[in-house]
């Protein structure tokens, strides 16, 4: 842990001596020299943001905190709809990196750790203590390990977002990608499963699948209410050359349309970001599970692929969380 603590604030500490251009134009979105806000996004200033929810008034919303340059990026139906300056965790409190999806909400909030503080807009990412909340925006990482957002932007992202929600935070992202082949649930696949459910004379959960393909352990593992649902083994193609992280979230299309993956690359936890083009169409799986697969998932089934564990040990330790509400960091 030690080391990478010194790496990210090394990271921190070089991204605000350059004012984030270096690292915005590195790490920020897809298409960004075809983007007319580009400038916008980099001239931010503690406390700014920009906010253009016509760009996509509908669709699954992901969210990625990306913490060199000290910026929320939100997406919907892999369209960036918002980009506001943020103050993560600073030195001894910093804010971890990893998947994540919103556990609670709550508009009122008052920290229960550090003196009934308030949080307005709070949406909790960790039983034990980190979310996303309007509070203070110095220019620098200053909170308790939270991400602390503008009290005008936080009141946005609240009503866009919902419980199940994925929250990545980051040390570096790319843009979303539509994901063109989409490997290991064909849309087909997907569209009877979603037809089928339909028909069920239960209804199933709201809540969407969180699912973890783990190269180290050579597992899938899918969670649902924090509780195990599926665990499986899986092959990779071309084994020795690294998965990296991508997460992947299933986007509702138009009537008649199937589903698609749309694909964040991340860079934490000491893995770099992966190929989302790829990284999804080199697992193998057997057909038993792939079905198993295709009967969990619904719109807004968060996926992600790493090279690195994702035993119930890591899944809930200090160095990485993913996907599991009740995880400590």
């Amino acid at each position: 842990m030690s080391v990478r603590g010194v790496d990210r604030r090394q990271m921190l500490k070089l991204a605000a001596a350059l004012g984030g251009g270096a690292a915005l134009a590195a790490l920020g979105p897809a298409r960004a020299a075809e983007d007319a806000d580009e400038a916008a996004i980099r001239a931010l200033k503690p406390g700014e943001f920009v906010w253009y929810p016509e760009r996509a008034p509908q669709g699954m919303v992901a969210v990625v905190v990306a913490l060199p340059e000290q910026r929320c990026f939100v997406y919907r139906n892999g369209v960036r709809i918002g980009v506001s300056a943020v103050s993560s965790g600073r030195e001894g409190h910093l804010t971890p990196t990893g998947v994540f999806t919103i556990l609670a909400k709550d508009v009122d909030h008052h920290s229960s750790l550090y003196n009934e503080a308030s949080m307005p807009y709070s949406e909790r990412l960790t039983w034990s203590g980190v979310a996303l909340h309007a509070g203070g925006l110095p220019g620098y990482p200053s909170s308790h390990g939270c991400v602390h957002l503008p009290l005008a932007f936080a009141k946005l992202l609240y009503g866009v977002t919902e419980v199940g929600t994925p929250v990545i935070i980051s040390d570096g992202h790319t843009g979303p990608q539509d994901v063109l082949d989409p490997g290991l649930i064909l849309p087909p696949d997907v569209t009877a499963a979603l037809g089928s459910s339909k028909d069920a004379k239960e209804t199933p959960s709201p809540e969407p699948v969180s699912i973890v393909a783990s190269g180290a352990d050579r597992r899938i593992i899918a969670l649902k209410g924090g509780v195990e649902v599926l665990n499986g083994a899986i092959s990779i193609q071309d084994p020795d050359r690294p998965l990296g992280n991508v997460v992947y979230v299933l986007t509702a299309q138009p009537t008649g349309e199937p589903p698609r993956w749309v694909a964040v690359s991340y860079e934490g936890n000491g893995a770099k970001g992966g190929v989302a083009q790829e990284a999804l169409s080199r697992l193998i799986v057997a057909p038993a599970i792939n079905q198993q697969l295709a009967a969990l998932l619904m719109p807004g089934a968060t996926l992600l692929v790493t090279e690195l564990p994702a035993n119930p040990d890591t899944r809930s330790g200090r160095d990485f969380v993913i996907l599991n509400p009740h995880g400590t960091v």
